[in-house]
């Protein structure tokens, strides 16, 4: 009963927008165009963060279910070399590889042979509930920057 209550807790979550706008939105308000665009004073554009958010989601993803998993480099395979993607394609495919590894994430929780105490499948001590909630901490902690960015370029 305990794990039921607290998956449907960590989907709420993974998904967003309790408290705060949710990546969806956010990522109606920006175009291709702008998404490259540093607001003065920031030292990161929106396409930054967000590719920053997917590949860290994506790298805790394979952590947890991945057949094989090699450790990337940080924070240098974390952060994209560009600040903008090279074509309005590569931006589409990063925002849809974001939602399809969130809707894996999601399908592995509610997984009746998931069990949230359990060590992750690459990992030492590192528990099911752990990665999820550093997956949740981290697209919340960077969806707030998203904001602040979109309202810096004046499109919220």
């Amino acid at each position: 009963m305990a794990q039921k209550l607290l998956k449907e807790q960590l989907l709420r979550h993974l998904h967003g927008g309790e408290a705060f706008k949710n990546v969806e939105d956010l990522l109606e308000d920006i175009s291709y165009k702008k998404s490259g665009e540093r607001p003065v004073g920031l030292p990161y554009s929106f396409y930054e963060v967000f590719y920053h958010m997917a590949y860290a989601q994506k790298d805790i993803l394979n952590f947890c279910l991945a057949e094989s998993y090699a450790m990337p480099s940080w924070p240098k395979d974390y952060w994209p070399a560009e600040k903008k993607a090279k074509t309005k394609e590569e931006w589409k495919s990063l925002v849809s590889e974001f939602f399809k590894d969130r809707k894996l994430l999601m399908a592995f929780i509610e997984d009746e042979n998931t069990d949230l105490l359990q060590v992750v499948k690459h990992g030492e001590e590192q528990r099911v509930l752990r990665e999820l909630m550093l997956v949740i901490e981290h697209n919340a902690y960077h969806t707030g920057q998203l904001a602040i960015i979109l309202r810096l370029l004046g499109l919220i």
